[in-house]
């Protein structure tokens, strides 16, 4: 898993932060990576991306997120 996942774990379950999120909400609570993965990381993860990449989150609606089954 990577540090992004494991720093938004950790802050939902330190009550940090709150699902469902948004971008804004996941930039604010976990600072420190590179400022297009605040934009990119989500959506390259969430359930059904085109890409193939793991899943790691839901999408909730445009740009709200939720941890998939993690």
């Amino acid at each position: 898993m990577s540090k992004i996942v494991a720093a938004i774990k950790t802050n939902i379950k330190n009550g940090i932060l709150k699902e469902p999120f948004s971008i804004k909400d996941f930039k604010n609570t976990c600072p420190g990576f590179a400022e297009n993965t605040y934009s990119t990381f989500l959506s390259k993860h969430c359930l059904g991306n085109p890409g193939g990449n793991s899943v790691y989150f839901e999408r909730v609606k445009e740009g709200i997120y939720k941890l998939y089954n993690l």
